[in-house]
């Protein structure tokens, strides 16, 4: 077969290639992209939200045009307290996502329910014998484990829920901790979709990827049973994610990287170390790729992998975090570190989830009484966590 010839070819569908070929389009409208998902549908099963004052006047540009649900202010609720923070709150769909972008990009553009089974500086092969062949090849697949990194797993399960009378929450309650623990940090997260719809997600901080389905999908119900909720299910979601607390970023560049090919997204080290958020390192890596589009493809791949180790040299301090959740706190007390940093000026919260937080919000969020033993404290701070060579079920 002769193939097809693209300038950049982007392998992955999800957040980060999604992101990339729209920047991509909307600032050189006439380069030749290919979009290559495994799956159908772009960006899988899935919800990303953030909060609005993530995004700089050019990030909130790119995501203007999806639909997308927001709402000014949200709650937290620990054992302690509650709490109501003003911030702008965005969540977004992958069925939005993917429409959007089927909307926008070009015909031809997304190549969609095709296996990919080689990857190389200057060609994909898709399992049907197809070589793409393209000046650039940028790798946005999964995150691959590795024993070069270590730390625990989010896992979690949500469900959409449509209730046969106004369920009266008002704003997202993005972290109910209090809930059973059940030997992890574990909290739920609840978003009102409208008047008579919901998403529950039940999200645990756990030591190991693996998700019991009908064990999370029973302590859903218990929660929306202890809410007064009940009604139809539309939908819902799961996902494990890996949060990084420590590594050699080098040794899994080493072991992941494919020469000449930019790794971005999850496999090339872009999220939130502790709170797993991708959405505004994504949209932020996605311009700058724009950016930069006309270099050739091993000097991309050289301009993304130092995006990725300043990333991570920027991100030693949440890292650093994780280990205290971690390997410093008890599994059922881990929710007394964020019961903690909840109380915080709202401003630093933001930069935090930004992973943007000044030398000032690093001395606050450490200074006072710590949430866990010193002593347990200072072996996390200088061990090194347990590897994540686990795999999970996709």
């Amino acid at each position: 077969m002769n193939g097809r010839r693209v300038e950049i070819a982007i392998v992955g569908g999800g957040l980060a290639g999604g992101l990339i070929a729209l920047a991509l389009h909307r600032r050189h409208p006439d380069m030749a992209i290919a979009l290559i998902e495994r799956e159908r549908a772009l960006g899988g099963n899935h919800r990303w939200s953030w909060f609005a004052s993530d995004l700089d006047p050019d990030g909130t540009a790119l995501m203007a045009g999806f639909r997308k649900t927001e709402w000014q202010g949200y709650e937290v609720r620990f054992p302690a307290y509650r709490r109501r923070l003003r911030a702008a709150y965005c969540s977004l769909t992958s069925l939005d996502f993917d429409a959007a972008l089927r909307r926008e990009l070009p015909e031809g553009t997304i190549v969609s329910g095709a296996e990919v089974t080689e990857v190389t500086a200057s060609s994909v092969t898709l399992a049907s014998g197809e070589p793409i062949s393209a000046r650039t090849v940028i790798d946005c697949r999964t995150f691959a484990p590795s024993r070069h990194l270590s730390g625990g797993w989010q896992v979690f399960m949500g469900r959409h829920l449509r209730t046969p009378e106004p369920h009266g929450l008002e704003a997202p309650v993005i972290m109910d901790a209090a809930v059973d623990q059940h030997r992890a940090y574990r909290f739920v997260y609840t978003l009102p979709l409208g008047v008579d719809e919901l998403f529950v997600e039940d999200t645990y901080y756990a030591d190991s990827p693996v998700l019991d389905r009908s064990a999370l999908s029973g302590r859903i119900d218990a929660y929306c049973r202890g809410q007064g909720w009940d009604g139809q299910i539309l939908g819902g979601e799961t996902g494990v994610l890996p949060v990084i607390t420590a590594g050699d970023f080098s040794a899994y560049r080493a072991e992941t990287a494919i020469e000449g090919v930019a790794a971005a997204g999850a496999r090339g080290g872009f999220a939130h170390p502790l709170t797993s958020y991708t959405l505004p390192i994504a949209v932020a890596n996605a311009l700058a790729i724009a950016q930069e589009a006309e270099l050739p493809g091993v000097q991309m791949a050289a301009f993304v992998d130092s995006r990725a180790r300043r990333h991570w040299a920027q991100t030693r301090f949440y890292r650093m975090l994780g280990r205290m959740l971690f390997d410093a706190a008890e599994p059922d007390r881990r929710y007394r570190i964020f019961e903690r940093f909840y109380r915080l000026p709202q401003p630093l919260i933001e930069r935090f989830y930004a992973a943007r937080s000044t030398l000032a919000d690093r001395i606050r969020i450490l200074s006072g009484k710590p949430p866990v033993s010193v002593v347990r404290a200072v072996s996390a701070i200088v061990g090194k966590g347990t590897p994540l060579t686990e795999r999970h079920p996709r």
